[in-house]
């Protein structure tokens, strides 16, 4: 066991931005505010990660951003059988974190379905009384109890993740979008089987480590972390299309053509600009604001 480190369509909670409630942490931060162009007084600012003064809308908008991950998951077809779950630490209870429930296909999933679970992993009041993934529960709890920083886990068995993770390798910088991982991604070079133990658990979270976040998983899939559960949805979709553009070249450079594999210094150059939570965050908002117009705001409920 070793770890690689690499190269709105419903009503919506009060939901009080930095600008608004006199933070300034997305206001502050160089290299997300970088990524747009305002008007020439420097008025217009990108908006971040929102905060919040009441903690019981923080946690209804985590549970409606949650449902949005997962039908955007579900869209792409990363669910199989009862495989694959998102957590999401409770911001109330900082020992309890949400799921989805168990055998749910992850385009039905509505904020109203998740689950919330104590630090034991049963099921309490105030979400949906439906059983979780025993599973699901031995990895999650794991990562969350090793980095309390971390707010959310995703993991399922997406195709081209999967498939990459049998070389057990990681992935090479072979374009921009792949510098998002720079730095910041592990391999768990081991594969103990259905996580239905504390064990196997434990040693994925040894493998993220203290800064990594994502892993391949050999023989099993990927796993990201965010500190919303909108950069945990978006890193998995980029791991996964970085998964899939590493097949590709792989199979290109098995008939000779050769790989161009982007500088470490241009790649950590380009990992500082995006490697923020506050854009990580934003990456996935399109996909949400999609998803809540596609389901006519049934998301949210």
């Amino acid at each position: 066991m070793s770890a690689t480190m690499t190269t709105t369509i419903a009503t919506q909670p009060t939901v009080l931005h930095a600008e608004q409630n006199g933070t300034s942490s997305a206001e502050n931060d160089r290299p997300f505010q970088a990524l747009a162009r305002g008007d020439q007084q420097g008025v217009l600012k990108l908006r971040g990660i929102p905060t919040f003064t009441d903690l019981h809308a923080k946690r209804q908008w985590i549970r409606q951003h949650m449902a949005a991950v997962f039908r955007f998951f579900g869209k792409r077809g990363w669910g199989e059988g009862v495989s694959g779950h998102i957590s999401v630490r409770d911001p109330i209870l900082a020992d309890h974190f949400w799921m989805n429930p168990f055998a749910m296909h992850f385009s039905l999933i509505k904020a109203s379905d998740l689950v919330l679970v104590d630090s034991g992993g049963y099921v309490v009041e105030g979400g949906s009384q439906a059983m979780i993934n025993e599973a699901g529960f031995m990895i999650h709890s794991e990562v969350h109890r090793a980095r309390p920083q971390v707010m959310a886990v995703a993991h399922t068995h997406s195709i081209y993740g999967k498939t990459w993770s049998s070389f057990g390798k990681p992935i090479e910088m072979l374009t921009q979008d792949a510098c998002n991982f720079y730095g910041r991604l592990s391999v768990y070079e081991d594969h103990g089987g259905i996580a239905l133990a504390q064990d196997e658990g434990r040693a994925i979270a040894n493998a993220l480590g203290k800064t990594s976040m994502a892993a391949i998983l050999q023989n099993h899939g990927l796993i990201t972390l965010g500190s919303t559960v909108d950069e945990a949805g978006f890193l998995f979709y980029s791991l996964e299309k970085a998964c899939h553009s590493q097949l590709l070249a792989e199979a290109a450079a098995a008939n000779g053509i050769p790989k161009k594999v982007i500088p470490d210094n241009v790649a950590q150059f380009t990992a500082d600009s995006v490697q923020t939570p506050n854009n990580f965050y934003l990456e996935f908002q399109p996909e949400f604001d999609l998803v809540v117009a596609e389901s006519r705001g049934e998301v949210l409920d």
